[in-house]
């Protein structure tokens, strides 16, 4: 503890250091037990940012069960965890007994230990797929139970664990105008497209991505009173066909052109403390 209290204040106080004696941001916010005192504010972008003032979704409620809670990334702005309980209830509308929700983020957000390059903002969730069979399960059976896919072996159909529910709550959700996007496998999104005889907008926010058909990903956008920034606005339209696209392109790869990789990528978790928004090294350094 005074290792890290010193680390910090030297970072904070602008002493000069070699950039590589610098800690790893990830280091730094994955040791976190608790959040920030101070009004909540999400700080910077959903892959290289912090939060303060962040709240804890309570381990069990009434229409949901966090996951996983020993990896502690049950914490989120206020305006996340008011959203993601008024979706528990709407998935027990749906016919759910509500909904068991993964990795929000860590207490003051950050890059993670392990996982995620997002979700350092506190305004990223991931909801499981599997229909809650049970809203009391203890911690242990928390960590041993596993999620299902709605995606088939091939990844070209839905498999049988999809039902109604899925599409009536990922449709409550990219209702909300808090919502700026959700991710869910291709497959998914193509079968909510056809489905959906009504109001096709929301269909919008449904984005397609791979590693989504064991849970979907909401993203809020950036709340009045913080200082993070959105992503671009998806593409006009209902995104439908490029979706479908992704499916011809799993059955036959050599549809897709090879993508040079970028040479400037890096991912999160090897960004140093002081390569994140100024803001999140007083986070960092608060009680």
């Amino acid at each position: 503890m005074i290792r890290k209290f010193l680390t910090v204040a030297a970072l904070t106080m602008g002493l000069a250091a070699p950039a590589m004696s610098e800690p790893l941001a990830k280091d730094v916010f994955g040791q976190f037990r608790s959040a920030s005192q101070g009004p909540a504010v999400s700080i910077g972008f959903y892959s290289k940012g912090c939060g303060q003032g962040f709240v804890q979704l309570p381990e069990t409620g009434p229409s949901w069960q966090a996951m996983r809670l020993s990896r502690n990334r049950n914490w989120g702005h206020p305006e996340l965890i008011s959203f993601l309980i008024g979706l528990s209830k709407a998935a027990q509308q749906s016919g759910w007994k509500g909904l068991y929700i993964g990795d929000l983020s860590q207490p003051r957000g950050g890059p993670m230990l392990s996982g995620h390059a997002s979700h350092q903002l506190g305004l990223d969730a991931d909801i499981w797929m599997l229909p809650p069979s049970s809203l009391t399960l203890s911690p242990a059976q928390r960590e041993s139970i596993s999620s299902v896919s709605a995606v088939a072996r091939n990844g070209t159909a839905l498999s049988p664990n999809f039902n109604g529910g899925h599409m009536s709550i990922m449709r409550a959700a990219a209702r909300d105008p808090r919502v700026e996007r959700i991710f869910t496998d291709p497959v998914v999104k193509v079968a909510m497209c056809q489905m959906e005889k009504g109001n096709r907008s929301w269909l919008r926010k449904i984005r397609p991505l791979n590693g989504h058909d064991y849970h979907f990903h909401v993203r809020l956008s950036c709340p009045k009173g913080s200082i993070c920034r959105d992503q671009d606005p998806p593409p006009p339209g209902d995104g439908c066909a490029e979706a479908a696209e992704w499916i011809k392109n799993r059955i036959d790869p050599s549809r897709v052109k090879p993508t040079p990789p970028n040479p400037n990528y890096r991912h999160p978790r090897s960004y140093r403390l002081s390569e994140l928004p100024a803001q999140c090294r007083t986070v960092a350094a608060a009680p």
